[in-house]
């Protein structure tokens, strides 16, 4: 089913599909995301099996601000807080050593996590009203483009979901920067809407 996310009522066929631990596919700031509730999923293996992903390749949880590096990460540096503070809500992921809050499930093969504030306002109310984090990828099958808008959105994925809600807004259709905050030093994983030159200035 496909939904208008100007509509309260739409937005709720959406939250209790995520509360039932069942994936949707939803609007953000730069592409339309595919996701479940990371507390009433027990794992992101419907999101590997939707898009036809490889197993364990990680998938970011957005999350409502900049109190979640700390409960979701631990022994986060200094300049990870700085970027998110500097960055979020915005097109940046940041990957930290995962505490006892995140499920060995959601957990990269090196029990890191990578977390994100969306700057959209549908994605953020939706994480808000849920109160928890959206385990959150692209909304596209493994090797097509990532859709920016709704029109682009693909039928045979939109079939298998939950719920669809969509608005009139194109995204941006610029993955997020991902920067590694787990050494020393912030390191760039992918480039992304954020430059590697404005993470050196605000690290």
């Amino acid at each position: 089913m496909t939904f208008a996310a100007g509509s309260p009522a739409h937005a709720q066929e959406a939250l209790d599909a995520l509360k039932q631990g069942k994936p949707v596919i939803f609007p953000t700031d730069t592409i339309y995301g595919l996701g479940v509730s990371v507390r009433d999923a027990k794992s992101p293996e419907v999101l590997y099996e939707l898009k036809a992903r490889p197993k364990r390749k990680p998938v970011a949880w957005l999350v409502s601000g900049v109190d979640a590096l700390n409960t979701y990460g631990v022994n986060v540096p200094e300049f990870a807080q700085a970027l998110a503070r500097t960055f979020w809500p915005g097109p940046l992921t940041i990957i930290v050593e995962a505490s006892d809050k995140v499920p060995e499930a959601f957990r990269s093969d090196e029990g890191t996590i990578g977390l994100r504030c969306p700057k959209g306002d549908f994605a953020l109310s939706l994480i808000g009203e849920l109160g928890c984090p959206i385990a959150t990828t692209s909304a596209n099958p493994s090797g097509h483009k990532a859709p920016k808008f709704a029109e682009g959105l693909d039928e045979g994925l939109c079939s298998k979901v939950a719920a669809v809600v969509t608005d009139d807004e194109e995204k941006s259709g610029i993955a997020s920067t991902i920067v590694d905050c787990t050494s020393g030093c912030p390191v760039l994983t992918r480039e992304g809407s954020i430059s590697i030159e404005e993470i050196r200035a605000r690290s």
